[in-house]
């Protein structure tokens, strides 16, 4: 009877008392979260209740599977396998504790600075540190695993040994790798580019929207998903809109006819960024900045908050401009010119040897009245 209670006892005692015991750490947090609104850091917490009570059922387990003495003949199996999860529940909770310590103090400095780059700078190197920290505690819980085996411990020796070749033969086999390491490494802590920001790249416009180690994700206008590695960002150049001042300053062209009212498109200019919500209202104005035979290139300056409200502006401007000009001052607009051309004052033009072109000639030339 007592070979068959204790073991009972033991195992449902430690899975009890794990329960009762991650219960009431929830509870208290939840009080704690409760009494303070201002900081996330409790409520982030209770995500790692369940590593947590992994940790606490292996604990137990790994100090009572002795007095249990269950399956004695598999005694070092199931005892490496608690161990094995021990590991592992405190290599994942301390994870998790570090990502809630980490969301905290982000989000706090994201509500005492107003300053949207550095906002997304800290959000950039923030998320990079989490990934390092969690590659590290994954690392140290994977050796720490290995070592539980006396066959891994007795060849320690000889890897350490060997550490010196292997890292060589390693350095040459990642080479790539390593670099981009390197290359997320520097973007974080450089304030290259940063997640949020609006780049142009290759061509492509659009805004970051992760950096990882090694590679970086562009989420273009199109909703697309543009994947490169981040060692592109420290080799070559980009466009980033979000670097230094968000403002930006816009440009629309027009090709209007040679007749076109430049002066009241002016006006009409000024009128249609009154009525736009996205101009900023620093600056606007209208020149015309070229000219070819059949028209000329009318350019508008436009401003706006940031990368985003200038497309709105412009698209606006270019849409109201043209409905204007084809209801207001419908010559205004390009055209192909079939009429002969004005001679200058006093200039004939000239007969032609035909009785054709005389008899023409004749009839366009005005009365005399003689």
């Amino acid at each position: 009877m007592e070979n068959l209670l204790r073991p009972v006892i033991v195992v449902g005692g430690s899975v009890v008392l794990t329960f009762l015991i991650g219960w009431a750490t929830d509870r208290l947090l939840c009080k704690a979260d409760r009494r303070h609104p201002e900081t996330s850091l409790w409520g982030l917490l209770r995500r790692a209740r369940i590593p947590y009570q992994l940790v606490l059922c292996a604990a137990m387990l790994r100090g009572s599977y002795d007095q249990a003495q269950l399956s004695q003949d598999h005694k070092v199996g199931i005892g490496r396998t608690l161990t094995l999860v021990l590991i592992g529940s405190a290599a994942w909770l301390v994870i998790r504790i570090a990502g809630a310590v980490v969301e905290t103090s982000y989000s706090h400095y994201a509500r005492m600075h107003r300053d949207a780059a550095r906002v997304r700078r800290v959000r950039t190197q923030v998320s990079l540190i989490m990934r390092v920290v969690s590659a590290v505690v994954g690392v140290v819980a994977a050796a720490a695993m290995l070592l539980t085996f006396p066959a891994m411990r007795a060849a320690g020796a000889s890897l350490l040994a060997s550490a010196g070749i292997l890292g060589i033969v390693a350095g040459v086999a990642a080479q790539s790798t390593l670099s981009n390491l390197f290359a997320g490494l520097q973007i974080a802590f450089g304030d290259m580019v940063r997640i949020g920001d609006t780049v142009v790249v290759d061509g492509e416009w659009g805004t970051v929207e992760e950096i990882t180690l090694t590679f970086l994700t562009v989420r273009t206008w199109d909703e697309r998903r543009i994947t490169m590695p981040v060692s592109y960002f420290t080799s070559k150049p980009f466009e980033n809109w979000s670097r230094g001042t968000p403002q930006m300053t816009g440009i629309v062209y027009w090709h209007v006819d040679h007749a076109a009212p430049v002066e009241a498109m002016r006006e009409k200019l000024r009128d249609i960024l009154r009525e736009c919500p996205a101009w900023d209202g620093r600056a606007c104005g209208l020149d015309v900045t070229d000219t070819t035979p059949n028209t000329m290139q009318v350019r508008a300056l436009v401003t706006a908050k940031d990368s985003d409200d200038i497309w709105t502006v412009r698209v606006r401007v270019r849409e109201e401009m043209i409905r204007w000009l084809w209801k207001e001052h419908p010559y205004a607009l390009p055209r192909v010119n079939t009429a002969n051309a004005a001679l200058p004052p006093g200039r004939l033009p000239a007969q032609s040897s035909s009785p054709d072109g005389a008899a023409r000639h004749a009839a366009e030339s005005p009365r005399t009245g003689r």
